[in-house]
């Protein structure tokens, strides 16, 4: 996934005591003096240099990053000012180099290199303290967007949606099997959960998003935006969850009016709508089932199935048509 493999980014104070360690370990090596300052300094812009061009290559590429993620980082935080920040530690990272490199030549003709030294120090200091902000703003977005649900695009998608407190949790937890993979993501208020359910070799990935309410797009706020780019960019199928018996707190007119809207927003991808808490009341003219008893659920487990089928995700789907005749 693209954003597990970011590692967690030092401050300001410990990229510089990293480099000045590594500086002061370079100086003792030497046993003239003007050339172990030379070499003090070459140590610590190039330490410098080194992690800070490392961050930003360890960040993924936004223009390559899938619609989805991009709106999740966008939502969490902003794509742009991640850009910023990464930016700004590259001109760090040349600046430093710049800077350093041009005390050290000056190294070789000079008679007081001490002075050189710490002016060069200083200077070096003062750049990467500049971007201290930046380093923390970072390191902020990383230990969120490395918890991101890793989604395969290469996986049938099933995203579950409706109101909160229909049941979408409950489905995915029953129809996930006790050896998939099913993780809450977590971060702050906004929740996204991903089980898997096996079908052969392949894997139908299922999607829980966020309650949405039905109000105008402006309205939603950040958990609703989530699910929403969810819909719109994950799914080869939506499974619209209601509760006919209006436990969950809202109206089941409510529930269809939001159904409409987002099946008017996703025109293009297969859409069902799904009555759970049949147990307590039943709407016909849709598949009923009930989380709580298990009734109906493996009829709606066998409907996704025949989605899956057709798709072109669909692993012995594509091998038959590999095979030449």
């Amino acid at each position: 996934m693209e954003f597990e493999n970011i590692p967690t980014i030092p401050t300001a104070d410990e990229i510089l005591d990293r480099s000045l360690r590594r500086a002061a370990a370079f100086k003792r090596e030497k046993t003239n003096k003007d050339r172990a300052n030379e070499e003090f300094i070459r140590a610590i812009y190039s330490s410098v240099y080194d992690k800070l061009t490392d961050t930003v290559q360890k960040f993924p590429n936004f223009d390559e990053l899938p619609q989805f993620y991009t709106d999740l980082v966008n939502i969490l935080f902003s794509v742009d000012k991640i850009r910023h920040s990464l930016g700004a530690l590259k001109w760090a990272a040349e600046t430093a180099r710049t800077v350093g490199g041009s005390y050290a030549r000056s190294m070789r003709e000079s008679s007081d290199t001490n002075t050189l030294r710490k002016q060069a120090t200083a200077r070096i200091s003062s750049i990467v303290h500049q971007v201290d902000k930046d380093l923390k703003y970072l390191n902020e977005a990383r230990n969120v967007l490395r918890k991101l649900p890793d989604i395969r695009r290469d996986e049938f998608t099933v995203v579950v949606a409706g109101y909160p407190n229909v049941g979408k949790s409950s489905f995915i937890n029953l129809v996930s099997s006790a050896s998939s993979e099913v993780a809450g993501y977590a971060f702050t208020t906004k929740r996204i959960i991903v089980g898997h359910h096996a079908v052969g070799r392949d894997r139908i990935q299922i999607v829980d998003t966020p309650g949405i309410l039905d109000r105008p797009v402006e309205d939603r706020n950040d958990i609703e935006l989530q699910a929403f780019s969810a819909i719109t960019n994950l799914a080869d199928l939506i499974m619209f969850i209601a509760d006919a018996s209006e436990a969950c707190g809202y109206s089941i007119e409510s529930q269809m009016n939001l159904m409409e809207s987002l099946k008017e927003a996703a025109k293009d991808v297969p859409f069902e709508v799904v009555v759970n808490k049949s147990d307590m009341k039943e709407l016909s003219g849709y598949p009923n089932m009930s989380t709580v008893s298990g009734e109906g659920v493996d009829d709606v487990v066998s409907m996704i199935r025949e989605y899956l089928k057709s798709s072109p995700k669909n692993l012995i789907s594509r091998n038959q048509k590999e095979i030449p005749e």
